[in-house]
């Protein structure tokens, strides 16, 4: 054999958020190299906008950027999702792969099936890894689904402590070496032992437990819900202010939907709750989250929520008609909803004053909800 054939495939993925860590996961098992180019920043997103059309979501460019970097620090492969359906997301792929050989890149491009569920992921790792080894790749299945899971759990975590914390970075400081610890486990049991010492690490964070803190659910396209750089950090400005965060979609939350199979469900998945809650107001699925997010804004007012914010991409046509629909949800959801459409035009100033005055909204609001409450005890 060769010194090119052992030679390892170094494989690349966009960015969002941290679902890296389990991309890095599947691909080491597989005998693959994990390459992660920086995360997304300001050249990422100035490569993607130069080299795409004027009108896309913020999403595609920032994953084009992504492809540019990872290819010009070395990258052999590049791996987009795709998916049928309404929304923009299924042309992703061959426009990426297209405007890339229009570059000149000779990265080699593969793509991933998302609603052929654990088939899709199957046929992703043989084309991936250029061998067919079922154990191998159901165990890579398996381990990068633990730590999507794991990871979630450790944001709701993050969220938690970081609207307590009496010392502002302290819980990102413990979060960040929770997230190496989940990083350099790639086995069942070892990710169990992580588990254990991501609780402990986390429980370091000093927090005031009678703090006043406010709950809000974050809803709307999903890369820029769970995507820290597009969504301009929107939760950690939000913990600086003494609110507690709950992002409606997630990456294991898709996975319950879209992965795996029904047998191994357990309890009501979002887009079953969704088709449930979002029936009065919107029928049928149009794309995109669009579904989801009207349904969120109905759960979160079912759960008592102090707020919802809904963010999509500018030009998102689902998240645009989901938009139009929260007014005649008012009749029923007494909830406040803050709207932000983010592109790569959007200024962080006026950004960050829209989400402070939202928040001092809601402190009134909920103060105001308590004084009637204790003055109604009061008369009886």
């Amino acid at each position: 054999m060769t010194k090119k054939d052992t030679k390892k495939r170094k494989i690349s993925f966009p960015h969002m958020g941290t679902i890296c860590y389990a991309w890095a996961a599947a691909l080491r098992i597989i005998g693959c190299e994990p390459y992660i180019e920086p995360y997304t920043s300001k050249k990422a997103l100035s490569l993607g906008t130069k080299h795409a059309p004027e009108a896309i979501c913020l999403p595609y460019k920032l994953i084009l950027g992504n492809f540019i970097e990872a290819i010009e620090g070395g990258t052999d492969y590049v791996a987009m999702i795709t998916s049928p359906g309404c929304c923009r997301l299924g042309e992703y792929g061959k426009c990426i792969a297209n405007a890339l050989t229009d570059l000149g890149y000779e990265a080699k491009y593969l793509e991933l099936q998302l609603y052929e569920g654990l088939k899709g992921m199957y046929n992703f790792l043989v084309e991936a890894s250029g061998k067919n080894t079922p154990l191998l790749f159901v165990r890579a299945i398996f381990i990068a689904m633990l730590k999507v899971f794991l990871i979630d759990k450790l944001e709701a975590k993050l969220s938690y402590y970081r609207a307590r914390e009496i010392h502002q970075g302290d819980a990102e400081k413990h979060y960040n070496k929770s997230l190496k610890i989940i990083d350099s486990y790639d086995t069942f049991f070892g990710l169990k032992k992580a588990q254990k010492l991501v609780d402990e690490e986390m429980k370091k964070v000093e927090i005031n437990p009678n703090k006043e803190v406010l709950n809000v659910d974050i809803t709307g396209e999903i890369y820029l819900v769970n995507d820290e750089f597009s969504n301009q950090n929107i939760e950690k400005e939000l913990g600086r202010m003494g609110v507690q965060t709950r992002r409606s979609l997630t990456v294991s939350s898709f996975l319950k939907d879209a992965i795996i199979p029904k047998i191994f469900r357990k309890g009501e998945t979002h887009l079953q709750r969704a088709n449930r809650l979002a029936k009065p107001y919107l029928m049928r699925d149009i794309g995109g989250d669009a579904l989801e997010c009207v349904s969120d804004v109905a759960y979160a007012n079912e759960r008592g929520i102090d707020g919802i914010i809904h963010i999509s991409p500018f030009t998102c046509m689902p998240e645009i008609m989901s938009q139009n629909i929260f007014p005649a949800m008012r009749e029923d959801c007494d909830i406040p909803i803050l709207p932000l459409i983010m592109d790569e035009q959007t200024g962080r100033a006026g950004y960050i004053t829209r989400i402070e005055a939202f928040v001092d909204l809601m402190r009134r609001r909920k103060r105001k909800r308590q004084m009637e409450k204790q003055k109604a005890i009061s008369t009886k």
